[in-house]
Parts: structure tokens; C-alpha cells; sequence
């Protein structure tokens, strides 16, 4: 008797254990919403509730920011950094990373509205919220002095980013495929010789 009921306490475990293995693996919605995407041309819709929103940044979406910047250097989502980080780039255009950028009074206040509502203070991307807790009191002008996206590389070659391919840290697109979706999982990251 003792060991039929020890049976079936070991037939119950397993049923339990092997429901729970494939229940998760049924619901896993953002396993499934990441790999839909992968280097494909489908668009994310980030007004459908069926996205998990938190998993990604918004791309780029104010004309006049992507048409500017981009002109140089990707036209990075301003969830990548604070607003005050924002503001502080756009007020020194005059030595812009060694450049000096010129552009009216209209253009700049539209790039600056853009920026601000768009900081990373303001967005519930996971990515955002990890670079806000890890900025402490520091107002970094450049996303590739920020501690979060620092960390996320420290595994790599720094040789890597010597690259004429690479650049540098701040080319993102060279490695991330998708960040111009605002997608920047390990699993998009291809890095050119």
C-alpha cells in the first residue's frame, strides 16, 4: 500500500511539473512576438495591445529629428537617453562632437519638443528604465557613456570597436540589425569583420 501511494504521489509530481513545462511554453507571447520579427520586413505596431511594448523602443518617428541627425549619425531613439541628457546635446550645436551644426530657431524647438516628450525619464521600455537606474545623477551627452549600455558590451573586444565596419560604440546599426525598430535583442546583433 505504501508503495502505490508512493506512485502516485510521484505520478502527480510529474503530471504538475510537465503542466507547468508546457503551459509556459505555450503563453510565452514575447518569445514568440521577438522571433516574428527577426531580420524581417514586417513592421511592429506599437498602437496594438498584442505587442509587448515594454520589449522595445519606439523608432524614430519626428521628420525633421531623423532627417537632421540622421544626415551625419543614426538617428538614435531618444528613449536612449534623459531629456536634460537631450537638451544639453542640442544646446552646444555650436561644437556638436567636434561638429558644428547649423540649424534655425523652428528646428531646433521641434527636434527639442520631440526629445523631451520622448526622453527615456518618460518611456516604459524595460531598456529605458535600466538606463535611467543606472545614470544615478550623471547627465551623460553621449549614449555610449551611459553605465547600462557600457555594461551590456563589456563582454566584447574592444578591438571590435576599432573596426572600420564598427566605428565605434555608437554606431549602433552596425551590429544592432534591427535598431532602427528600436529592437536591440542580443538575438538581432550580427557583428561585421
Amino acid at each position: 500500500m505504501k508503495n502505490c501511494a508512493r506512485y502516485i504521489i510521484c505520478a502527480i509530481s510529474l503530471f504538475l511539473t510537465l503542466s507547468l513545462i508546457f503551459d509556459a511554453f505555450a503563453d510565452d507571447d514575447r518569445y514568440r512576438k521577438r522571433h516574428r520579427y527577426r531580420g524581417g520586413s514586417e513592421k511592429i505596431d506599437f498602437d496594438n495591445d498584442d505587442n509587448d511594448r515594454n520589449d522595445y523602443l519606439k523608432p524614430v518617428t519626428n521628420q525633421t529629428y531623423k532627417e537632421t541627425c540622421a544626415e551625419c549619425h543614426f538617428a538614435y531613439q531618444p528613449e536612449l537617453l534623459p531629456s536634460v541628457s537631450w537638451l544639453k546635446v542640442l544646446n552646444q550645436l555650436d561644437d556638436h562632437f567636434g561638429e558644428e551644426i547649423e540649424a534655425d530657431k523652428d528646428m531646433i524647438k521641434t527636434i527639442s519638443d520631440y526629445l523631451k516628450t520622448n526622453g527615456a525619464e518618460n518611456s516604459s521600455a524595460k531598456r529605458s528604465k535600466k538606463i535611467m537606474r543606472s545614470l544615478g545623477n550623471q547627465v551623460p551627452m553621449r549614449i555610449s557613456d551611459i553605465p547600462y549600455i557600457r555594461e551590456k558590451h563589456h563582454e566584447l573586444d574592444p578591438a571590435i570597436f576599432k573596426r572600420e565596419s564598427v566605428g565605434s560604440l555608437a554606431n549602433c546599426t552596425a551590429c544592432h540589425i534591427t535598431a532602427e525598430k528600436g529592437i536591440y535583442d542580443d538575438d538581432d546583433v550580427k557583428i561585421p569583420k
